[in-house]
């Protein structure tokens, strides 16, 4: 595998708000509409605030510091990362600092809840073992100001409401609401009670809103799968009445099935017992928890997050459509349900917007501080990195494995595809040093220089079953290149190295990537040192970090200007305009004029459909099986909505029905146009691949 400087040098030249959308992923099309997920990185339990014109997201941060990750955004669709409320955990407990044995894997900071009362931005979120924490400042930026409140109190909602009273909502399966004294120091006395009982399916991840006079509770059940729910009451304290406003939007996507982890991590060695799932088994994840918000002209759009492969948790923009006084989750005609690809919300600032990412994924380390996007796993020890000289540089310490190396310097993956790269100078590495390029995970692995005596040694390393590669290199200069490979949507990566910057070989075995529930994160591309003799050691140092993301740029992915087959992924056979009117299903390995189409743009990922013939296809009545037909006339071809699924995979929704285009795999009927959804496997024939016919 060959990589070249160039693009190289184009991708370090980026910055969070000029980086350009075929460079990083960002949901914004450029064309007025956007494409779900709204990050193709990890952004868990997302709450949003609306200030004015202005947007804010919080995120869970779990035991990665700088702690509680904050977005902005004008439009709802880019975003910027703009603050995090804190730089590192500051109880005494070893733990938060990955220190005499003991560790917060999976804990820390988690559910967090962002409001703005009376010109102060409050942030609310649990720390394990330590309670519900608050986090104050006048501006998004910081400095915070960090108030711990008494009592037990978790995964809550806060609502400030018109009176002045600040109420705080939590509990699982029970829910409780108490009011908060002003200074937020704990709960009004006498004031903490049930206000939704038990057994009426009401889970977890509480969002409250006060809505023309009625309380409105979003929350999440997971069992037996996560659905979204709506509670309402004319009152605080209920009693509240509850319905299902989101349950199968899955996207049609498979949730990595979650590893089975056993046991904890132990010091004592590097093998931890894993049970990966077996190649056939599968797991959907629908669109769950997360909160709502308005626009300025009364839109209202869902930020819900959902289990996606190896990555981890990502967020959908979801628009929501009020029925009987319910914000149903969803367009007029398909509740429930939400477009992968949708108009931008209308926020008076969607055609103002230039398209980027809201993270600058590479690194020079040429600042005197490091990006925003960098995370430290577990407090660091401050005396033992800095930026010098163009590098980062990291100070070798005692560790038995990469998981209890400290000062390890993480970045959340990034989908569907992408190559982290980075330069490693081993130059003043001591005995049993260890220092490269790794995966934060479970279970993680490792590329990487280990130095036993005087001999430099590469060597990759899979955690799962303890599975040790070793090879001799021949260093120039000390430096060698390192890639972590990751093909996120299909959770599997290898590694490669360098010894020139361009010319790359994989070591190692593919890997089988994992979400699961010890870190409780998704993947993590790392730089790491450690010392696995006990010794102080030397140092590592890091430069010219990149990440290059081959599918980013979907400017092409809608095939304009080709002639192609639509072939459904559930049959294998291409769609055919029929002689007597209807579209049905042709032969496998059919390419008469019949089975070749055009998409026409009409604008904002609107196409319609032309046969090779010069017909279009149509819809009549209410898109029954037989309703979709073909017609010569243009004006009356049903406008789509183009769905971008990449690599050459789609769905057309109706712009005006709001249900899909689809074939049943399973009746001999011809094509409807009622279809709510895909389903995870992409197998009830919604789903198309399109091929070009030359």
């Amino acid at each position: 595998m060959k990589i070249f400087p160039m693009l190289f040098a184009a991708a370090l030249c980026s910055t969070a708000v000029q980086m350009n959308a075929q460079q990083s992923w960002t949901a914004d099309n450029g064309n007025g509409t956007f494409t779900n997920p709204l990050f193709y990185d990890e952004f868990s339990d997302p709450d949003i605030l609306r200030v004015g014109d202005d947007y804010y997201l919080a995120g869970t941060t779990m035991h990665t510091v700088p702690g509680v990750n904050i977005l902005h955004s004008k439009d709802l669709v880019n975003w910027e990362q703009v603050s995090y409320c804190f730089d590192r955990f500051d109880f005494d407990d070893p733990a938060f600092s990955l220190t005499e044995g003991k560790e917060i894997y999976g804990q820390g900071v988690w559910a967090p809840c962002i409001r703005y009362s009376n010109g102060n931005f409050y942030v609310f979120t649990n720390v394990n073992g330590k309670g519900l924490q608050a986090f104050i400042a006048p501006d998004i930026k910081g400095p915070w100001k960090h108030v711990m409140v008494k009592g037990n109190i978790y995964d809550l909602s806060v609502l400030f409401d018109d009176d002045g009273k600040i109420y705080a909502i939590h509990g699982y399966g029970s829910v409780k609401c108490c009011e908060l004294k002003p200074d937020l120091s704990e709960p009004v006395p006498g004031t903490d009670r049930e206000i939704i009982p038990e057994g009426t399916g009401v889970g977890e991840g509480h969002h409250m809103y006060k809505i023309n006079g009625y309380y409105y509770l979003i929350s999440t059940d997971y069992k037996p799968n996560g659905r979204t729910l709506c509670s309402r009451s004319k009152s605080i304290w209920g009693p509240y009445e509850t319905i299902t406003i989101t349950a199968d939007e899955t996207y049609g996507y498979h949730a990595a099935p979650m590893t089975q982890v056993r046991g904890r991590i132990v010091d004592n060695g590097t093998k931890i017992s894993v049970s990966m799932p077996d190649k056939g088994a599968t797991a959907c994840s629908n669109a769950h928890q997360g909160g709502i918000v308005s626009t300025p002209d009364g839109q209202w759009w869902a930020l819900l997050m959902q289990d996606f492969h190896s990555i981890g948790r990502t967020v959908d923009l979801m628009p929501i459509t009020w029925k009987d006084g319910w914000p149903m989750i969803g367009l007029e005609g398909n509740p429930g349900r939400a477009p992968r690809t949708w108009l931008k919300p209308s926020t008076g600032h969607e055609n103002s917007v230039k398209p980027h990412a809201p993270y600058n994924r590479n690194e020079d380390f040429n600042g005197k501080t490091l990006g925003r996007i960098w995370q430290w796993n577990h407090n660091p020890d401050e005396k033992m990195w800095s930026l010098k000289g163009g590098k980062l540089r990291l100070q070798s310490m005692p560790a038995s494995q990469l998981l209890w190396a400290r000062n390890t310097l993480t970045q959340r993956a990034i989908g569907p595809v992408s190559q982290t790269i980075v330069e490693l100078d081993v130059n003043h590495l001591k005995d049993g040093d260890v220092a490269g390029l790794g995966n934060i995970n479970m279970p993680c692995s490792w590329a990487g220089i280990v130095k036993d005596g005087n001999v430099l040694t590469l060597q990759w390393f899979q955690q799962l079953d303890n599975d040790t590669v070793r090879q001799s290199v021949q260093l120039d200069k000390g430096r060698i290149w390192l890639m972590l490979d990751g093909d996120y949507d299909n959770d599997k990566a290898v590694y490669k190295y360098s010894l020139d910057g361009v010319n790359y070989q994989q070591i190692g075995k593919e890997m089988v990537l994992s979400y699961q529930l010890i870190t409780f994160q998704g993947s993590r591309p790392s730089l790491f040192v450690f010392n696995s003799k006990g010794k102080k050691g030397g140092y590592a140092e890091f430069d010219n970090f990149r990440v290059l993301e081959p599918k980013a740029d979907r400017s092409a992915n809608i095939p304009y200007g080709k002639t192609i087959r639509i072939v459904n992924l559930a049959t294998g056979k291409p769609a055919e305009a029929t002689f007597h009117g209807v579209l049905y299903d042709a032969p496998a390995n059919t390419n008469k004029p019949s089975t070749r189409f055009r998409l026409i743009d009409k604008g904002q990922g609107k196409v319609i459909v032309q046969c090779e013939d010069g017909r279009y296809i149509m819809a009549s009545g209410i898109g029954m099986p037989g309703d979709v037909r073909m017609t010569k006339n243009e004006q009356e071809a049903e406008v789509f909505m183009y769905q971008d699924y990449l690599d050459n995979q789609f769905m057309l929704m109706s712009f005006n029905r709001h249900t899909y285009l689809c074939k049943s795999p399973t009746t001999g009927s011809p094509y409807s146009v009622d279809c709510k959804g895909p389903d995870p496997a992409r197998m009830n024939g919604s789903v198309f691949k399109w091929e070009e016919v030359k």
